[in-house]
């Protein structure tokens, strides 16, 4: 069993008290299927509802950092060497459909580096959570990623572009590559848990392009804790920048990034 940090503890509470509201919109939400517009409207506000959580309860611990999120965009504090990473609600379809795979995402960056990460999903109450130099957890079980070596041995996530969103057509081709190499391909809906989930050992490993900054930090670092390899979907050590990214073992990560250049 592992003690969290302060600095985890603090990111851990504001998750959890963010939560709490999510979990009652998503209760509300199983029931609404009169109109499609009353539900988007609604999600669009329990997002905006969690970010404010988040933003005060981060705000309050730690005073003068700044805050990236993904409803409000950059607010720069005071301390210019640190920066929290936001996403209230990523897998907002799947809230929005009552699908309970979805999480809030924190990620603190100090001086360009991503140090600590929490990814929490509400609904089955895992709390993922690293700190750099200290190892990945769930809960209080620590985490290692997959030991497998071979791809056809391999269940890997991914996600897939949709109207108005991404590469449609390089998509195919990569799916194309690396589908018929490994023993499955998964489409889950929310990256951070994706990537969560290989830090897990739950799945052998993940790519996705046209990912934002707060899509990926908190995996990134939980994922590197855990043992794994994550670089951009070219292999590239640019992945904030790339919006991509590829993440695996030692093993695996090498052979997944020699497809994803075939497909290109």
């Amino acid at each position: 069993m592992s003690t969290q940090s302060a600095l985890l503890k603090v990111m851990s509470d504001a998750a959890r008290k963010a939560a709490r509201g999510l979990n009652r919109d998503f209760g509300e939400l199983s029931e609404l299927q009169v109109s499609r517009k009353a539900p988007a409207d609604f999600v669009s506000a329990a997002d905006i509802k969690a970010e404010q959580t988040l933003f005060e309860a981060l705000e309050k611990a730690r005073p003068g950092y700044s805050f990236l999120g993904e409803e409000r965009g950059l607010v720069e504090g005071t301390d210019k060497t640190h920066t929290w990473i936001v996403d209230p609600l990523d897998g907002t379809t799947n809230f929005l459909h009552a699908i309970p795979h979805f999480a809030i995402n924190i990620a603190l960056e100090r001086e360009g580096a991503v140090v600590a990460a929490v990814t929490y999903n509400p609904v089955t109450n895992e709390l993922f959570w690293a700190e750099k130099g200290k190892g990945c957890f769930v809960n209080d079980k620590r985490l290692r990623v997959a030991g497998r070596k071979h791809l056809d041995e391999s269940v890997l996530g991914t996600g897939i572009p949709f109207l108005g969103h991404g590469q449609h057509a390089r998509f195919l081709k990569e799916l194309h590559q690396i589908s018929q190499r490994v023993a499955g391909v998964r489409r889950f809906g929310a990256a951070s848990l994706d990537l969560a989930y290989v830090a897990a050992g739950r799945l052998d490993g993940f790519w996705e392009r046209d990912l934002k900054p707060w899509d990926m930090a908190a995996g990134v670092l939980m994922i590197t804790e855990a043992g794994g390899k994550v670089t951009n979907a070219d292999g590239g050590d640019d992945i904030m920048g790339s919006g991509s990214i590829c993440a695996a073992n030692l093993e695996l990560h090498p052979l997944l990034i020699e497809k994803l250049k075939a497909a290109a």
